[in-house]
């Protein structure tokens, strides 16, 4: 896997995973919207680890600077 998100892109992703996950077990969201976020921080949260979003892939997007070589 190439990885394609930038250091800021991934903490970004990574914070609205934790407000949403701290919104959903404070009972402030809930219900259907409360899982559908849910999943979405889960999907944040493990794409951040991964510096990699296969969304960008079709797009060729990248975050990410271009290293020397590549």
């Amino acid at each position: 896997m190439k990885k394609n998100m930038s250091s800021l892109d991934r903490s970004i992703r990574s914070i609205v995973a934790a407000i949403i996950a701290i919104l959903y077990f404070t009972g402030i969201i809930s219900g259907t919207v409360g899982y559908v976020l849910l999943a979405l921080a889960v999907i944040f949260l493990l794409t951040s680890l991964l510096s990699m979003c296969p969304l960008y892939l079709p797009f060729g997007l990248s975050t990410r600077k271009k290293e020397e070589g590549e």
